[in-house]
C-alpha cells in the first residue's frame, strides 16, 4: 500500500519558519523524484521545489528561491520542504508528490498539510 505522509504543518507569523517532512511507504523510493505542490484557496496547484531520486539536483518556484530549501534522505524514505522568512501568501496546503524519475506523471499524492502564514 502506497502512502505519503506529510507532517510539520501549522500557523506561523510572518518571517517565521516551519520544517515539512514527507514519509513515503510502499514504493521503490530511490526511483522516484519528489515534489512539493501548494494550493491556496481559490488558485491553482503550484509546484514549490522538487528534488531528483538521488539528491543530487534541485529546483524551486521563483517565488521560493532563497527561501526554501528541499531535502531528502534515501535511508528514511523521507523528503523535507525547510521554509523560512515566511510570508502571508505561502499559505496553502502543500502536497508531496512522487513522479517515477523516467516519467514527467506523478503516481502518487499526499493528502497536504495546512500551513497558514498570519500574525
Amino acid at each position: 500500500q502506497v502512502q505519503l505522509v506529510e507532517s510539520g504543518g501549522g500557523l506561523v507569523q510572518p518571517g517565521g519558519s516551519l520544517r515539512l517532512s514527507c514519509a513515503a511507504s510502499g514504493f521503490t523510493f530511490t526511483r522516484y523524484a519528489m515534489s512539493w505542490y501548494r494550493q491556496a484557496p481559490g488558485k491553482e496547484r503550484e509546484m514549490v521545489a522538487a528534488i531528483t531520486s538521488t539528491g543530487s539536483s534541485a529546483t524551486y518556484a521563483d517565488s521560493v528561491k532563497g527561501r526554501f530549501t528541499i531535502s531528502r534522505d534515501n535511508t528514511k524514505n523521507t523528503v523535507d520542504l525547510q521554509m523560512n522568512s515566511l510570508k502571508p501568501e505561502d499559505t496553502a496546503v502543500y502536497y508531496c508528490a512522487a513522479r517515477p524519475f523516467t516519467s514527467n506523471q506523478y503516481d502518487y499524492w499526499g493528502q497536504g498539510t495546512q500551513v497558514t502564514v498570519s500574525s
